[in-house]
């Protein structure tokens, strides 16, 4: 549709003429983008305007301004109308008449506006007390009426901005900052607020706010153009949903990603996160020169006074060979040539690192055009100075950020290209696939005296997920790039079997100890036999930790880390020529024997229960312990059904599992018979716990068929209505094939979700399985569990029957 057309369609100054108009716009194909929101603009321009002059006719010194985005011309389809009715304090009944003629028919069409009615000393007013006003103005936009007035505003406007920028500056600053706190950093967010979440629409609108100001600037270089990618995903996203919404919900987003010609919603992701990534450096930059500034203005009467009035000469330390500080940032030495020196890079970033100082954006991008590359193997100079670069704690993040955005990164190590910006669409990660490793090499920097080879664990922390943006198994991947990346960054070839094998089992040990009995020999000889030596089980613990740290949250807790520990010890000791113990030799604690005589001499289930608490991190904040939950021991005599009724009672109880793990437990001689031990670690989904007398009354009531558990919680599932949500991948159920001798385990990754070990036990109880042990895992929304089984004769089950257990499980699971 033509301008021409458009103008005809809304040339009454009608709704229904500019309603036509505008809808064509918006649902035909071949406009999108900035020319479909500047034809946007103009339409509603030119509606505006006819309104203006069929209401105007007897009244002067008025004109109507847009202002914020509508003054930028950015109109989404959506898109508010931000509107501002300038008058000059006149004949007062004849302007609102006026504004009611503008503002009605907006409403009539069901567009959100935004308006007001100020003379143009109010309107300096308001901004004065009201710095999202003032931002507004800054963008104000004359559409029709006395140009005049809107002129002299604008004017007036900019002045009061420039003249306040020293106080005003720093209030921006700390609204930016709170907004950031509160949503977010759009870069790593999986349903980000486009315009809110720090990297923004709004941060992006602040930072041509301080270019107003002439106090400073924005890297310029990307800025329009990432802008103009986050509005192209705000369009979409209006257009797919049909509301003026700027959060990028998960269900929305392979809609948006096809209305924008996208291959998928993880490319969609990917584009928006490089452009909030270069609006987020824009303004760490930003910011950075605005303090210096005005630090600058502080200090400079002061010294002028003790000068005679001379210029000081900006002080430069020395920091390493061809980089200095100066000011506060980390810049190159005047006898620096970065053309003769390809390691320059690395030793200002390292330097600049082990400073705290930010690396000067002038030098980085000196740096970025004119460095040679790094000979290949790279000097030990270089290797050495990313050692130190990624050993420095938490400065690393933003000396790698500048590093990054220049492109030096991917300069150094090509294989960064594909996990750069790369989502994970996992809850436990609260990361992108490049910010987690680097995230991990600052874990990894705390361990470095736990290990004898630091730089070994710093460069696996920085490649053991580099395999993530190839298909198949990251691991598997990420051992063959690992290979290559560290011959060529200068390893020899007993470090490069190291890393290697540090990449290709970075998830071993936390998946053993949490998903596989540790009793069983099998579990501890095959870790070693994939771990091979007393370092690389050193360095692997440690790495372990680091990306668990790195992960989120959810990935590591005390609990887990003993686990860990467990496993680790547990193989050093068969690496050192020690055996594992059979099963059968673990004795029971205490406690656990306690309660196993209990339940022989009652022939009924007995249980306790014990707070957990995770204890403060040394390095944390001091205070009260973090509740992990509750632990709950119980005993059963073995009989049939054990599994499916605690877990159905707990479930009926509203109580989630956190772990769980199951085995039979040895009795005191003289003793007889046989108890199941249950080690559970629960949480309540809300409210308090359950009384343990009223958990073991409903035990005994599921033991013995009293207690309807299926039915108890298909009435409750009946009783909630199901919530739009994501869809989670289907179930999958797997054998762990050579896993044990003595059980056939059977491994099942689901969502989780109440009442699901209901389901797997009750389903494992129907095929006649006796579990020998089993281990519960749950990550975020995500379920592991392993259970250890053997078929009625008490030994593994035939490959075949293993198998068609697994497919009647995920049946049972699907359905």
């Amino acid at each position: 549709m033509t301008s021409t057309d458009m103008r005809k369609d809304a040339e009454d100054s009608g709704p229904s003429g500019y309603a036509a108009a505008r809808l064509r716009l918006l649902t035909e194909g071949a406009r999108s983008g900035p020319p479909r929101r500047a034809a946007l603009a103009e339409l509603t321009d030119e509606w505006l305007a006819g309104l203006f002059a069929a209401g105007a006719e007897d009244v002067k010194g008025v004109s109507l301004v847009a202002v914020g985005g509508y003054g930028r011309g950015e109109l989404s389809p959506r898109s508010d109308l931000d509107l501002l009715l300038l008058h000059d304090g006149g004949d007062a009944k004849a302007v609102a008449a006026l504004a009611d003629r503008l503002w009605y028919p907006v409403w009539d069409l069901g567009l959100a506006l935004d308006h007001s009615v100020r003379t143009p000393a109010e309107a300096r007013k308001t901004a004065g007390e009201d710095l999202k006003v003032q931002l507004g103005l800054l963008d104000a936009r004359h559409l029709a009426g006395d140009l005049g007035l809107t002129a002299g505003l604008r004017t007036s406007i900019l002045a009061d901005w420039r003249n306040q920028a020293p106080r005003r500056l720093p209030e921006l600053q700390e609204l930016c900052a709170e907004r950031a706190e509160r949503q977010g950093e759009l870069q790593y967010l999986l349903e980000p607020d486009l315009k809110e979440a720090r990297g923004g629409l709004r941060d992006a609108t602040a930072l041509r706010a301080v270019a107003a100001s002439w106090l400073a600037d924005a890297p310029r270089e990307g800025l329009d153009d990432a802008r103009r990618r986050l509005l192209d995903v705000r369009d979409a996203l209006h257009l797919a949903t049909g509301r003026a919404t700027d959060r990028l919900a998960l269900q929305e987003q392979d809609q948006v990603a096809a209305e924008l010609g996208l291959l998928d919603a993880d490319t969609l992701l990917r584009q928006v996160y490089e452009a909030a990534r270069l609006i987020s450096y824009a303004s760490d930059v930003t910011w950075r020169e605005v303090g210096r500034v005005l630090r600058s203005r502080a200090v400079r009467p002061r010294l002028r006074a003790m000068l005679g009035g001379a210029k000081p000469a900006p002080e430069r330390s020395p920091l390493a060979e061809g980089v200095v500080e100066q000011d506060g940032e980390v810049v190159l030495a005047r006898a620096a040539r970065p053309e003769r020196d390809p390691v320059l890079p690395l030793r200002a970033a390292a330097a600049a690192a082990q400073a705290g100082l930010p690396l000067s954006l002038h030098a980085v991008r000196r740096l970025a055009a004119t460095v040679r590359p790094l000979p290949t193997p790279w000097p030990a100079e270089a290797r050495e100075q990313l050692v130190t670069l990624l050993g420095s704690g938490r400065p690393t993040v933003e000396v790698w950020e500048a590093l990054e955005a220049e492109g030096l990164i991917t300069q150094l190590l090509p294989d960064w290209e594909r996990v750069r910006c790369r989502p994970q669409r996992n809850a436990v990660h609260i990361w992108t696939v490049d910010r987690h490793l680097i995230e991990t090499a600052v874990r990894a920097s705390e361990f470095t005296r736990r290990v004898s080879r630091p730089d070994l664990l710093l460069v696996a922390a920085l490649l053991h997920d580099i395999g993530k943006g190839w298909p198949g198994d990251h691991s598997v991947a990420g051992e063959i790039i690992a290979k290559d990346v560290a011959a060529r960054i200068g390893f020899d070839r007993g470090d490069v079997a190291v890393l290697s094998c540090l990449v290709r089992h970075h998830l071993l040990l936390i998946e053993t100890a949490t998903r596989r009995d540790l009793e069983d020999p099998a579990t501890v000889r095959s870790v070693a036999d994939a771990v091979g030596s007393q370092s690389t089980l050193e360095l692997l613990h440690a790495l372990t930790e680091a990306d668990a740290l790195a992960t989120g949250p959810a990935a590591w807790s005390s609990w887990r880390g003993s686990l860990v520990a467990d496993l680790v010890k547990r193989v050093a000791a068969v690496l050192a020529g020690d055996e594992p113990e059979e099963p059968d030799a673990v004795a029971p604690t205490a406690e656990q024997e306690r309660l196993a005589i209990e339940a022989i001499a009652t022939g009924s289930p007995v249980l306790s229960l014990h707070a957990q608490t995770e204890p403060p991190a040394e390095d944390g904040p001091a205070g009260d312990p973090e509740p992990l939950g509750v632990e709950l021991l119980i005993a059963v005599p073995d009989q049939a059904g054990v599994l499916p009724s605690v877990a159905g009672v707990l479930a009926v109880h509203r109580l989630t599992v956190r772990t769980a793990e199951l085995r039979a437990v040895d009795l005191p001689t003289g003793v007889e018979g046989s108890v199941l031990l249950l080690n559970w670690r629960v949480a309540a989904e809300y409210g308090s716990l359950p009384q343990a007398a009223r958990l073991r009354a409903d035990l005994v009531r599921a033991l013995d068929g009293s207690l309807d558990i299926a039915g108890r919680l298909a009435n409750r599932d009946a009783a909630y209505p199901r919530r739009r949500g994501v869809v989670a991948p289907p179930s999958r159920v797997t054998v762990a094939s050579a896993a044990s001798r003595h059980a056939t385990v059977i491994e099942v990754r689901a969502q989780d979700a109440p009442g699901l070990l209901f389901r797997i036990g009750q389903a494992l109880e129907d095929e006649g399985l006796h579990v020998r042990s089993m281990h519960v895992s749950t990550l975020g929304a995500n379920a592991v569990d392993a259970f250890y089984v053997t078929g009625a004769d008490g030994a593994p089950l035939p490959a075949d029957e293993a198998a068609s257990v697994t497919r009647k499980l995920e049946e049972t699971l699907r359905a």
